[in-house]
């Protein structure tokens, strides 16, 4: 992909300053060995999952290849991260890589299957010329060559969520701070992970609504998932903005565990009403949501939960009353800096409500 095509994934939106949450960890954590027989057999059977928000494999053959002559040599590697979820399966943190590349030289092929389902043999390439282990397959090797790699260890530190646990989103930031891969997984990526459930599903589906991409002013998501999380935003404040508390990362992750399954009377109203909402904006307006050039969460979020909520504003009428929300100076003071502080945000809501259904405007 391009680097103008990478761009074009981004969507851009003006920073916000959250406050950082203060974090009380209630977990547990305790390391093991698991042999590379026991971690790849562990792999093929579906009791430790790469699961589906990790980003994919990534490594070239030379790459695993080098790992796989280090457990040969007895060299040291890096320890993985694994997370024992409610059905007792580990889920990868961090080590993707690595554990993939393992079960696939135990497997004898490189990567997934292309297109047309083939697979490319897994010969060891990349080493030293005078290596021993240059292209060998895992079947190639010496039974001694294999006992050992069958029986060397990978240290795992395993991390579990107590329960029962008040403080639910400590998973969250165990996600945020031990995921060092490549590209660090954003907010909305480590809540799909962490929050499972139908609401994941939901809130994508909602996303690739053709007015809320018109609205955004993209063609496809968001690579990192800020199309997502503002949907989110917009259902986590519909109808209970008033008991908002900072910071809003927390408040999001607490939303998005309570309506997992989005089975709610509210959930699904806010389901039936979106797109409603979503054609008066696209009706009235051309490029909202852009006070200073590029999307502003904060005018996003006043303007579209106040027509979640008020079904009776027309697209005439919001065409109307905008350019008067925006020119308040009360309400674009609080739509700068500060933006997802308590007061600052249940006070841009009430502006926007009273402006948005003045029945003068």
């Amino acid at each position: 992909m391009s680097e103008r095509d990478d761009d074009e994934d981004l969507l851009e939106v003006e920073a916000e300053n959250d406050e950082t949450p203060f974090v009380e960890f209630d977990i547990s954590v305790s390391p093991s060995d698991p042999t590379l027989e026991l971690l790849a057999s562990q792999v093929m059977r579906g009791d430790v999952i790469i699961p589906f928000y990790q980003r994919l494999f990534v490594w070239k053959i030379e790459q695993a290849s080098k790992l796989i002559e280090s457990f040969l040599m007895g060299l040291p590697v890096p320890q993985v991260f694994l997370y024992v979820n409610d059905e007792g399966l580990l889920e990868v943190i961090d080590g993707q890589q690595r554990i993939k590349s393992v079960t696939y030289f135990f497997e004898g092929y490189f990567g997934e299957p292309d297109s047309q389902g083939r697979r490319q043999v897994f010969k060891l390439r990349g080493l030293s010329e005078r290596s021993e282990y240059n292209d060998k397959t895992f079947a190639e090797l010496s039974p001694r060559d294999q006992r050992k790699l069958k029986n060397s260890t990978l240290r795992a530190i395993n991390i579990k969520q107590l329960k029962p646990s008040s403080r639910n989103d400590s998973v969250f930031h165990i996600f945020e701070r031990l995921n060092t891969g490549g590209t660090q997984l954003k907010p909305q990526e480590i809540r799909n992970a962490v929050y499972r459930g139908k609401i994941v599903d939901e809130l994508r589906s909602l996303s690739t609504n053709p007015g809320w991409q018109k609205a955004l002013g993209i063609s496809r998501p968001d690579k990192n998932q800020k199309d997502v999380e503002l949907v989110l935003r917009l259902f986590a404040l519909f109808n209970v903005w008033e008991g908002y508390e900072k910071p809003m990362l927390k408040y999001l992750n607490h939303q998005m565990d309570a309506n997992k399954g989005f089975q709610s009377e509210r959930a699904l109203e806010f389901k039936r009403r979106f797109p409603k909402a979503l054609k008066v904006v696209n009706d009235a307006l051309e490029r909202p949501f852009r006070p200073r050039g590029v999307i502003n969460s904060a005018v996003l979020e006043a303007v579209m939960v106040t027509l979640l909520e008020n079904q009776q504003i027309t697209a005439a009428q919001l065409k109307r009353r905008y350019p008067a929300l925006l020119a308040d100076k009360q309400f674009s003071d609080t739509t700068r800096g500060g933006t997802t502080d308590t007061g600052i945000l249940r006070n841009r809501l009430e502006i926007a409500r009273t402006i948005l259904t003045d029945a003068e405007g």
